[in-house]
């Protein structure tokens, strides 16, 4: 599946860099060593083993490293076999800054509902999720997503647990109207080559096969404004998004700069974003007015750029066809 649109996009690079220059089609950035992800094998209070990709590794744990699984923990409460994400300190990657284990989110249009059980449709190219709200996290979850019904957008961040995913925390407040009665939205002005709003994030493994899957740190991005003829193909589901965002193609660089952290990366669009066309929120962090989502980053990215999952999003500046 990576093979061909990474060599795709190679492709599309090399021959805008040629017809515009190099600044048009900038080389991604790699994914950066303070970022580890893969399966957890021993975790004791001062060391952590993994198993990744590019073999068995082991990080130092300190006084000062952060846990997360569904909520703030302690080391001793992560168990082996888990899907663990390290973000390390920059120019001391042996050295744990914050751990995320079974970290997942489900975000897209409630198609089926059964108790306590969603079944979210996650995109036109994108396996349908489903999502369990625990009793302990329904109130939580119901302040910001009132109507859980089939038609109804839903976006939370959680635990993988099995096939499923325990919904605990929301990542924006629901709109009170289901996706086919959403407002008409004016006509997209695309010229803008410099546009600021939400950036969200996706993971392109499922928490799966982390320990083998170089996807599990990817560097790039879902990007809601595809061509819809060409790269997001006849099935597209997306919708006019809130932003001015300019058309672009499977494997185009962008520079995405998190405004919140004044960290920048440029990135290739990997895939189609169609579940985040429909959500025009707004991200609070760093005090943004501007809605509408730009991108979906891989978990990685996200990571990689500062942002904190947990929270859902972090408010970005996107910038194509620009140094």
């Amino acid at each position: 599946m990576a093979a061909e649109p990474a060599a795709n996009g190679h492709d599309r690079r090399r021959l805008t860099a040629a017809l515009l220059g190099p600044d048009a089609a900038p080389e991604p950035d790699r994914t950066p060593a303070h970022v580890v992800r893969g399966t957890l094998t021993d975790i004791s209070p001062h060391m952590l083993g993994l198993a990744a990709p590019e073999g068995d590794r082991r990080f130092i744990v300190t006084p000062q490293t952060t846990f997360w699984h569904g909520g703030e923990r302690t080391a001793r409460e992560l168990r082996p076999g888990q899907d663990v994400l390290l973000r390390c300190v920059p120019g001391a990657e042996l050295v744990v800054e914050r751990v995320w284990a079974d970290l997942a989110r489900v975000t897209g249009v409630i198609t089926a509902v059964d108790g306590d059980t969603l079944r979210v449709a996650a995109g036109h190219d994108r396996a349908p999720v489903t999502a369990v709200v625990p009793y302990r996290a329904s109130g939580r979850i119901r302040v910001r997503h009132p109507r859980l019904e089939e038609g109804y957008l839903f976006d939370a961040v959680g635990v993988r647990d099995g096939d499923a995913v325990r919904a605990l925390v929301p990542a924006t407040t629901q709109p009170p109207y289901p996706v086919v009665e959403t407002p008409p939205r004016p006509p997209t002005v695309r010229q803008a080559a410099r546009v600021t709003g939400t950036a969200s994030w996706y993971d392109p493994v499922l928490g799966r096969d982390t320990a083998a899957d170089a996807r599990g740190t990817l560097m790039g991005l879902a990007y809601p404004a595809l061509d819809r003829t060409g790269d997001c193909g006849p099935a597209c589901d997306r919708a006019t998004p809130c932003a001015p965002l300019p058309l672009l193609s499977l494997g185009a660089t962008v520079r995405l700069t998190n405004e919140c952290t004044r960290t920048a990366a440029v990135l290739p669009v990997v895939a189609c974003g169609a579940a985040a066309s429909h959500f025009c929120d707004r991200c609070a962090a760093c005090g943004s007015q501007a809605s509408g989502r730009i991108a979906e980053l891989t978990l990685a990215a996200f990571v990689a750029l500062g942002g904190q999952p947990e929270a859902g999003c972090c408010t970005a500046t996107l910038t194509a066809g620009e140094p």
